[in-house]
């Protein structure tokens, strides 16, 4: 039983602990209350966090009445219970099992500077030598993240229950019997050849060494230790760098409110992107000589085509070229000649000063960031249906929920720790269904696995719909109290009944009315999904079916319930709030409102009617307008547009097109190469500044290392264009990406700026965040605690109801036919994120997952007569990429995936910029192709 299961007003345990008096909490263990009362205890296989499996030993104590000696790590204390954990006969106990487990491991301390087995041994006394060394085993090196040296193992048994239990993954077990026994990978096959996902939990696991880094950062202590956030994916786990010499040598996990000390690949061996060779540290101006060529943007030298200038010089010619653009023309607002991409990879500060300066150095709200081709159709569905675009409920909140409907989202891939909060639950009763046209890797897990048709999502989700409302499974009392246009919902739902939409989805109408049935009587249900429901030009309808589900059956407001998109980047929340978004200011203030503009141009210190009341382009539209010449000019920040962009050569044609382009960023990417001024920033952990998880946890991320050569903060980048632009800016922001603890100046004084405007965290000080480190919003006053569940009592809605929205079956703005047979999926992959800028820069990553592949079921790549390894062309109406096939029978028939982090076979120059008429988000997830084999002698050169 778990603590936190038992009753609140349970009474403490009274017991004698060495002579005291003690007190155990109920729940607890004899070790764990003998560590509360300051005594020690030597332990092994017990670790906090993990279940204690008692077989070390090593924590004998001695209880009065009992012939033997008992393990105090899965011992519970009694009332009235004498124990004694130091006295000679446990002593000796002791001092035995570690120097047996010597004999195993004799020289632990080598592999791991701070080896718990070389520790309690010296504590207890224990030598090594008092028993014979049992035969080396050989080094296991097959892997580019983690070595294995089982001669250190002890068999405690921690990794298996970190892999097994806690992450969920089932790689690691103890194979054969007595003294052949030994930890292995699968069946007993090298690591690198195993289904080991390289979590690292075990390495984090392990008291001795046996698992361990490959670079031996365990052998020596680091020179210090930074707590932050990775800057990874939306579920914003805490970690704590580990530093030397200004380099992060290794990273664990540590107790933070989303992760609880787990990570995934990019969180624990990812880093090295940060001191990658390939780092701007000069700001660059492009040469004379280097004309703009969109077909060529592949990693270069970028010599050849920039030269090296001073920071005063890059941010004058920064800032004049906007001046001179802005200069030629009297348009202003939507038809402003500037536009900007801010970064869902940095901070909320630096986000909240991006969307400030465009607007207000520019007069226009042309500004946007990722969320508009990741989840601006939810975003658009939640407020249109709940007034509010938040998650409802953090993602751990499954361990409530008794159901979970997971669509459209691939955790395991793309937020792996979430994954295993998914798994955990499922292992404690919930059923999960999972809806994906792939068979992805929590489909073993899941009670039912529903493999729709790609692109029919709304066909899918109207059938539950109908099911539950016309078999009477609604909640008439929620409907009635918390909800508008039910009746109007009823009636659209008449025609989508599971019979009729079965052929349409290709999911069989018992399946859909047996999981319809499910989800509505459940004691609590939740929805996760993903951007395979946003991104498609009826993401908006999509969105606006689950939104319905919850409501109609009240499904929402309590833990364990309610509807959770999964953000994508690590800020992807925390830049919308901030207002990185053209039709709202920050926290999703409308432009429109002259309610929000003034209270803006108040706090901006702007003349009354500074702020025009017409929303900007969102993401695709500028691009477009930039390739028609009407937007000339933009600045960008942390984004790589041609990379991420559909119809990539249209959007690179677009940039290359502009008369001043001015990229901020760590490296050259394929976006950089194509502007006029490039100016060095600072990767993430070389500054400190807040940022918001998918779960509207707001969190300090701190500056662990310099940044290398002259690379500056974005912040600090962002004001001094400013003043350049004529903004009489002062907030004193550092250059070096430190953060002062008060808020007086710097990154604190723009964090006390945005809480004025933003009621979300009007209670959330810079004080207040630098004491507590996370703090979820809404959080009104300093003594709120946060609110983790949302909508407990009604919405942020003129009426405090929500509104009921039907969506009609559309097909996909383009569908396969006769000259583009397939299906082209695209997304992420494990261990590459986003448009792989950073993590194609890590050299573990990029070892594990060095190139592109497209992955195709075995029967099609059969009927095409491609086997494992062949170069294929994929081809759609805007391009064609050359790769190799990788066979999955995870796949759809007739369906191909590709990852968009490679940009020698970039998927979105394949991808279609169809939008989605109400969020204005592109149909990346859904667009006809031809695959075939490749003839490279006779294939262009890719781009």
């Amino acid at each position: 039983m778990k603590t936190h299961d038992l009753p609140q007003n349970a009474a403490p345990i009274a017991f004698t602990l060495n002579g005291r008096a003690v007190e155990a909490a109920p729940g607890e263990t004899l070790l764990q209350a003998a560590q509360r009362a300051g005594i020690e205890v030597p332990h092994l296989c017990h670790k906090d966090g993990l279940r204690s499996p008692g077989n070390c030993r090593a924590c004998v104590v001695e209880i009065a009445g009992e012939r033997v000696l008992a393990p105090s790590c899965c011992r519970s204390p009694t009332p009235g219970m004498v124990v004694t954990t130091d006295s000679p006969r446990a002593a000796a106990a002791q001092k035995t099992v570690l120097e047996l487990l010597l004999s195993d491991a004799p020289d632990t301390a080598a592999l791991k500077h701070d080896s718990e087995l070389a520790y309690w041994a010296q504590v207890a006394g224990a030598k090594a030598g008092r028993f014979p060394f049992r035969a080396a085993a050989l080094q296991d090196l097959s892997h580019p993240a983690m070595t294995v040296n089982l001669d250190a193992c002890i068999q405690c048994t921690r990794c298996i229950r970190a892999c097994r239990e806690t992450q969920g993954n089932d790689v690691l077990g103890l194979a054969f019997r007595g003294g052949h026994a030994q930890i292995v990978f699968d069946q007993n096959d090298p690591l690198g050849a195993s289904t080991c996902v390289a979590c690292g939990e075990c390495v984090q696991a392990c008291p001795t060494g046996a698992i361990a880094p490959a670079n031996g950062a365990y052998a020596h202590a680091s020179q210090k230790q930074v707590d932050s956030v990775c800057p990874f994916c939306g579920v914003g786990c805490q970690l704590t760098y580990h530093v030397s010499d200004e380099k992060i040598e290794h990273v664990e996990g540590i107790a933070g409110p989303a992760n609880e000390g787990r990570l995934c690949v990019k969180g624990r061996f990812g880093f090295d992107y940060a001191h990658s060779p390939e780092r701007l540290t000069r700001p660059l101006i492009r040469r004379a000589d280097a004309p703009k060529d969109p077909q060529s943007v592949m990693r270069r030298d970028w010599r050849e085509l920039f030269r090296e200038a001073s920071w005063d010089e890059a941010l004058d010619v920064a800032a004049n070229g906007f001046k001179q653009v802005m200069a030629s023309t009297s348009a202003r607002g939507r038809q402003g000649p500037v536009a900007g991409f801010g970064s869902a990879k940095g901070t909320n500060e630096e986000a909240y000063l991006f969307q400030k300066l465009i607007r207000t150095a520019f007069d226009t709200h042309n500004v946007d960031h990722c969320t508009r081709l990741c989840h601006a159709s939810s975003v658009a569905a939640l407020m249109e249906g709940l007034g509010s675009a938040v998650v409802t409920n953090p993602l751990r909140d499954v361990a409530h929920a008794d159901f979970v409907l997971l669509i459209g989202a691939n955790p395991a891939q793309n937020h792996p720790v979430g994954a295993t909060w998914i798994k955990n639950a499922v292992k404690q009763g919930m059923k999960l269904v999972l809806a994906d046209p792939r068979r992805t890797e929590l489909a073993r897990h899941s009670w039912k696995h529903l493999g729709f048709q790609a692109g029919t999502d709304v066909a899918l989700l109207n059938a539950l719909l109908h099911t539950i409302v016309f078999e009477g499974l609604t909640d008439p009392a929620y409907i009635e109290a918390h909800t508008l246009d039910f009746a109007l919902l009823k009636a659209h739902l008449v025609d989508f009944s599971p019979e009729a939409m079965a052929p349409v989805c290709g999911i069989d109408a018992a399946t859909l009315r047996e999981v319809a049935r499910a989800y509505a009587t459940a004691k609590n249900a939740m929805i996760l999904w993903g951007m395979g429901i946003s991104q498609h030009t009826h993401g908006t309808d999509n969105a606006r079916c689950l939104i319905a589900l919850s409501l109609i059956t009240g499904q929402i407001g309590r833990p364990g319930t309610g509807l959770h998109p999964l953000r994508g980047q690590n800020n992807v929340q925390g830049a919308s709030d901030a207002g990185l978004i053209p039709m709202v200011l920050p926290d999703y203030q409308k432009v429109s409102d002259p309610h929000a503009r003034e209270k803006a141009e108040r706090l901006w210190n702007l003349p009354p009617g500074t702020l025009g009341s017409e929303a900007g382009l969102t993401v695709v539209e500028i691009i477009d307008a930039a390739h028609r010449r009407e937007i000339r000019a933009m600045l960008i920040q942390g984004e790589n547009p041609a990379m991420s962009d559909p119809d990539a050569t249209h959007a690179r044609e677009a940039l290359a097109g502009l008369d001043h382009l001015v990229v901020q960023d760590i490296f050259l990417t394929e976006t950089a190469s194509l502007a006029d001024v490039v100016l060095p920033a600072t990767a993430w952990p070389e500054k400190t500044g807040s940022v918001t998880n998918t779960d509207r946890c707001v969190q300090l991320g701190r500056k662990a290392v310099r940044a290398p050569g002259e690379a500056m903060a974005d912040a600090w980048i962002t004001e001094q264009l400013a003043r350049r632009l004529g903004l009489a800016w002062d907030y004193g922001i550092a250059a070096d990406g430190t953060a002062s603890e008060d808020a007086h100046g710097g990154i604190g004084a723009v964090f006390e700026e945005m809480r004025a405007m933003m009621p979300s965290i009007a209670g959330l000080s810079w004080a207040r965040l630098q004491r507590e480190g996370a703090v979820t919003y809404p959080v009104t006053s300093e003594s709120d605690p946060g609110h983790p569940v949302v909508f407990t009592d009604g919405f942020p809605t003129a009426s405090g109801r929500a509104t009921l929205v039907g969506a009609n079956v559309t097909p996909p703005a383009e569908v396969p036919d006769a000259s583009f047979p397939m299906v082209l999926i695209t997304g992420r992959q494990l261990e590459h994120w986003h448009t792989g800028s950073m993590t194609r820069r890590s050299g573990v990553l990029d070892a594990i997952e060095p190139g592109p592949v497209v992955s195709l079921h075995t029967t099609t790549a059969q009927r095409l007569g491609l086997p494992a390894g062949a170069l294929a062309q994929v081809r759609s109406r805007r391009g064609a990429v050359a790769l190799p096939v990788r066979l999955d029978d995870a796949m759809p028939l007739d369906t191909a995936f590709i990852p968009f982090a490679y940009a020698e076979a970039a998927a979105n120059l394949l991808t279609n910029p169809a939008l989605d008429p109400v969020g204005k988000i592109a149909e990346l997830k859904y667009c006809a192709v031809d695959v075939r084999p490749a003839m490279p002698e006779k294939e262009p050169a890719l781009v």
